[in-house]
């Protein structure tokens, strides 16, 4: 496809980015920091594109590049983005340059520590306390399916700081070797690097505040409108994988005498399919240049891009598998790993119900 909206910049990234990922490394150990593919991605300039502030645009380009080639190089690369956002974004100098390059160059892996166990969605309770200290601040209680845990060598942590629900939390960077951090893999279906964390009176000085203190919520929004539309980029990637897959093997699959292309039942499902991945790439795109263009409110376009995105690309996952029969159930096929990564990105970083939520309350506003 040409994708006339683009300019010549924006389509040879993706073309660039989609030739970087068949050289990267391969697939490393389930469930642990692939940190050689941390490197290849420094080494080929993309993680060094996360900063100074990258565009949303790009995100999604690079995003939708990666996944599809090589669905482990796509969430390396963004895990590392989203950790490091709240850094950029609100680090005090020292934290920014102790931090920064080490992550762009691929030698620090970075987590956002988020979620906990009794604040999933309803992220605005979530009650890991931060009590000041003098010129600290201590850090106790929980957090769970974070990013890189629990190896990152630093972490992005919300915390709260007062009883005063979304506007009480407060963001603080964490060294992954802090005294009293301690932390275990959490295997998914899909095995990422994602774990859980415990803070056992783990002190932090208050210049690793990130932003201001009880800012933290503002700050998560930020990071999370800025990479919502690029979870629908990493989406498509997939989906375009596996419609690629599909369109192959009904071309030449044979079945009571002819190519199942031929059968209107097959190859009507992959022209749906097709549709709905261009209309979906088009609301990605259009809510990356809403945010790029500084635009007051687009959180109702990220969630639409995200929302859409994410739930075609399973049902573009789900018709490929059909269309290819048992073969793609088998374990190592390409179907069978799709199948298993596209169901996480309907949940994280705000599930399909929450987005749906964003966007009716945009109505009514």
């Amino acid at each position: 496809m040409t994708y006339t909206h683009l300019t010549e910049a924006q389509r040879e990234l993706r073309d660039h980015t989609e030739k970087i990922a068949a050289t990267l490394p391969a697939n490393g150990e389930p469930g642990t920091i692939n940190r050689p593919l941390l490197a290849a991605l420094a080494e080929h300039g993309l993680l060094g594109r996360l900063f100074p502030k990258t565009s949303a645009m790009d995100l999604c380009l690079i995003r939708e590049a990666l996944a599809r080639h090589h669905t482990e190089a796509e969430t390396a690369f963004a895990l590392q983005g989203l950790g490091a956002y709240p850094i950029l974004l609100g680090g005090s100098p020292s934290v920014v340059d102790t931090w920064l390059p080490r992550i762009a160059a691929g030698e620090a892996a970075v987590g956002f520590a988020l979620t906990e166990p009794d604040a999933g969605s309803d992220v605005a309770s979530l009650s890991l306390s931060a009590t000041r200290d003098g010129d600290d601040y201590r850090l106790n209680g929980e957090k769970v399916f974070i990013s890189n845990a629990p190896h990152a060598d630093v972490y992005s942590v919300f915390a709260r700081t007062s009883d005063n629900g979304a506007r009480g939390i407060t963001a603080f960077a964490v060294p992954g070797n802090a005294p009293g951090l301690s932390g275990t893999a959490q295997r998914l279906v899909s095995p990422h690097p994602i774990g859980s964390l415990r803070f056992d009176d783990v002190r932090v000085p208050a210049d690793a505040v990130l932003g201001d203190v009880d800012g933290g919520w503002r700050l998560a929004m930020r990071t999370l409108d800025m990479f919502r539309p690029s979870v629908g980029a990493f989406a498509l990637g997939m989906a375009q994988a596996a419609l690629d897959a599909a369109v192959a093997h009904t071309a030449d699959r044979q079945a009571f005498g002819r190519p199942l292309r031929d059968f209107q039942a097959v190859s009507h499902q992959l022209a749906d399919v097709a549709t709905r991945l261009q209309a979906a790439r088009l609301l990605v795109h259009d809510a990356a240049a809403a945010y790029d263009s500084g635009a007051e409110r687009t959180g109702h376009l990220s969630a639409m891009a995200k929302l859409f995105a994410t739930e075609t690309a399973q049902q573009a996952v789900d018709v490929a598998v059909q269309v290819h029969g048992a073969r793609a159930l088998e374990e190592g096929h390409l179907l069978e790993h799709l199948y298993r990564e596209v169901r996480a990105p309907r949940i994280y970083e705000g599930a399909s119900e929450i987005q749906r939520e964003i966007i009716a309350r945009h109505l009514y506003r």
